[in-house]
């Protein structure tokens, strides 16, 4: 298994490079071909009174503008595929569904994996429900590059977020190609549970086996929470082993309650110290 297919979400001109990057790395890596898709959102313009009009003058420039940033992310994205000579192809979709449109969609879910910049609310970029539509309806692991200024250096240790669930299941087979060309791959349980069907000093050795059998070097491990948060637990543990990537299942509970209440999924999208690989 490698991937083949690699579409890589390029928002704003200021992380299409970065994602880029990302995407070409692994394209490198596995002779696979880059889809580059955006999708630019027209204006809406909403009357507040009867009598009121937008001015077209205004209208006209917002307009303008988010066809001159779709100029600007075309070109980052063509300039670094032509550079490094990489199969690609380029897509543009607009309407106002943004990246929860079906055109966005349908192209996610044609390919083996989906790269995306993380959620910064200081960047016009991607929104946490843009984000969340790509993840929740796609079907496709969602690799989110995070803020930290690294780039796409290769990936020697992994951090596999375990929980036993059928997310975190599907994360850890849908992230094999990492897996496999790591150095070193680590199963984290932040607070394991003790039942009458496992041990809570033998989660995540099953799996450990299975992986092995694939010849991945693996170590269990797990850790206690301390009255911080999960997202906090992995990322602690993500610094201690200088991890280069985490690789966690998406949303074990309700999308709905996760928006609500917050929920470790929502929390490293924000907040991931590294590139993070998230399927549902």
């Amino acid at each position: 298994m490698t991937y083949k297919t690699i579409v890589a979400v390029l928002s704003a001109a200021e992380d299409a490079g970065k994602v880029t990057d990302h995407a070409l790395a692994l394209a490198r890596r596995t002779g696979g071909h880059v889809i580059g898709i955006h999708a630019e959102i027209p204006v809406v313009v909403t009357l507040i009174a009867p009598m009121e009009y937008p001015d077209p003058n205004a209208v006209m420039d917002l307009q303008e503008r988010a066809q001159r940033q779709s100029r600007e992310v075309e070109q980052a994205f063509r300039s670094r595929c032509e550079r490094d000579d990489i199969s690609y192809e380029w897509r543009l979709f607009t309407g106002t569904a943004g990246y929860a449109s079906a055109g966005v969609i349908d192209s996610a879910r044609g390919a083996d994996i989906v790269i995306a910049g993380q959620f910064d609310p200081d960047v016009d970029g991607p929104s946490r429900e843009d984000i969340e539509d790509m993840l929740y309806e796609s079907g496709r692991p969602v690799y989110l590059i995070s803020n930290a200024p690294s780039g796409p250096a290769p990936i020697e240790r992994v951090l596999l977020a375990w929980n036993g669930s059928r997310e975190s299941a599907r994360a850890a087979f849908d992230a094999l190609p990492f897996l496999t060309s790591a150095r070193e791959v680590e199963i984290f349980t932040v607070d394991p549970p003790e039942n009458i069907m496992q041990s809570r000093d033998f989660c995540g050795a099953e799996l450990a086996a299975t992986l092995a059998r694939h010849g991945i070097k693996t170590t269990v491990t797990s850790g206690a929470s301390d009255g911080h948060s999960v997202a906090d637990a992995l990322n602690r543990r993500a610094t201690e082993i200088d991890a280069g990537l985490i690789v966690m299942g998406a949303y074990s509970h309700s999308r709905l309650r996760q928006r609500l209440f917050g929920g470790v999924t929502s929390a490293m999208m924000r907040n991931a110290r590294v590139p993070t690989l998230m399927s549902r």
